[in-house]
């Protein structure tokens, strides 16, 4: 009898597993110390909106029962404040899920993605899964260069992925740099534009990338989540916007029941409540400014940032500088998973949080 194990696919033996910023749970039990911030995975440091926990509040007692597997009441929230109809949405466990979708629905052994370098490793993770490739592009002044990467797509590209804001560096893909893309780009090939920051942007330039779905351009879709700004990181809830022919599509692949309960009540709550979606613009920006003067004020370079998180160098290893700030309970995330390998990545905190940081960081580095 053939003794023989059972052997996966050669696709993903390639595929290296995505590692998440450290859990402040984890933290506390290997270093001992209480009192731990994070400010590692781009979290909303106010927390959820207090309409979504209330919501959550009077729902929980219903959760004997399988979920709206078409997420139809937060389907109709989001078609009323994005001004599109709700067959041009998807709504995924996370937006990872969409990505992932995306993957599956689009993307056959063999042929290929083009994404920035750095960006959001998923997208990579996505095409391999389907034993796709991703085509790198490196990125130019820490941006997009998006004519590049319009020349590196060829017959076998079938998704070109445009983070925007970026993530790791905050920057963004400008109006008339993304016009003048989508102008070059067959129509063939799907356009992911992953806005998972867009509600901290303040640049004027900042692309309306809606108006390509409501003109009805064929391929584009836009990615949103709810785990930034709403704060619902924990619930995984993210949306796709694009033409009623690429949510069918993806549809197609999507598991049923793939959004929670609880996700879909509390994001429906969330998407109400502006005031909390003020306060945590206003805390990001009041933050930013605070961190902008400190680190210029400690000599160190840094990206500036459309997001909710800074890019900066600190000179030297950033493995060993995060290894001393996690030993002063603050969490970052290190630039070498970026190809930055003097780094760090920082998250936008509250005002203690971020005066902490920089006493700690102040410490590490002198």
């Amino acid at each position: 009898m053939d003794n023989l194990a059972p052997q996966c696919r050669e696709a993903i033996l390639e595929i290296k597993p995505y590692v998440p910023g450290k859990p402040i749970e984890e933290v506390q039990r290997e270093l001992g110390i209480q009192d731990v911030v994070k400010l590692a995975s781009n979290e909303n440091p106010l927390g959820p909106s207090p309409e979504a926990v209330l919501a959550l509040r009077e729902a929980v007692e219903k959760i004997h029962f399988y979920p709206d597997g078409t997420c139809y009441y937060l389907k109709e929230a989001l078609a009323a404040k994005l001004g599109v109809t709700p067959d041009k949405l998807i709504i995924g466990n996370g937006t990872d899920e969409i990505l992932k979708l995306l993957a599956e629905a689009f993307v056959n052994p063999g042929e290929e993605i083009v994404v920035a370098d750095p960006t959001f490793s998923e997208y990579e993770f996505a095409a391999q899964v389907m034993g796709g490739r991703a085509i790198k592009v490196p990125c130019r002044d820490f941006r997009h260069d998006l004519t590049a990467m319009a020349e590196a797509i060829t017959s076998r590209t079938r998704l070109v992925f445009i983070c925007n804001p970026n993530n790791p560096t905050g920057t963004i893909v400008e109006q008339d740099e993304l016009d003048a893309f989508l102008a070059k780009v067959p129509t063939n090939v799907l356009v992911v534009i992953d806005e998972a920051y867009n509600e901290y942007v303040t640049s004027p330039a900042y692309p309306d990338s809606l108006a390509y779905v409501r003109s009805g351009r064929p391929n584009v879709i836009v990615l949103r989540t709810f785990s930034k700004i709403y704060g619902l990181a924990g619930l995984r809830v993210g949306y796709g916007i694009s033409q009623p022919e690429i949510i069918h599509a993806l549809n197609r692949v999507r598991e049923p029941f793939n959004v929670n309960f609880l996700a879909q009540v509390a994001a429906t709550a969330a998407l109400k409540d502006e005031i909390h979606v003020a306060k945590s613009r206003e805390i990001n920006r009041e933050g930013k400014e605070f961190l902008y003067r400190e680190l210029e004020a400690l000599g160190l370079q840094f990206i500036p940032t459309e997001a909710n998180f800074i890019f900066v160098d600190v000179g030297r290893d950033s493995r060993e500088v995060f290894n001393r700030l996690l030993r002063k309970g603050v969490i970052v995330r290190t630039g070498d998973i970026f190809g930055y390998p003097t780094f760090l990545r920082i998250t936008i905190g509250t005002p203690r949080q971020n005066q902490r940081l920089i006493a700690s960081l102040r410490e590490v580095l002198s």
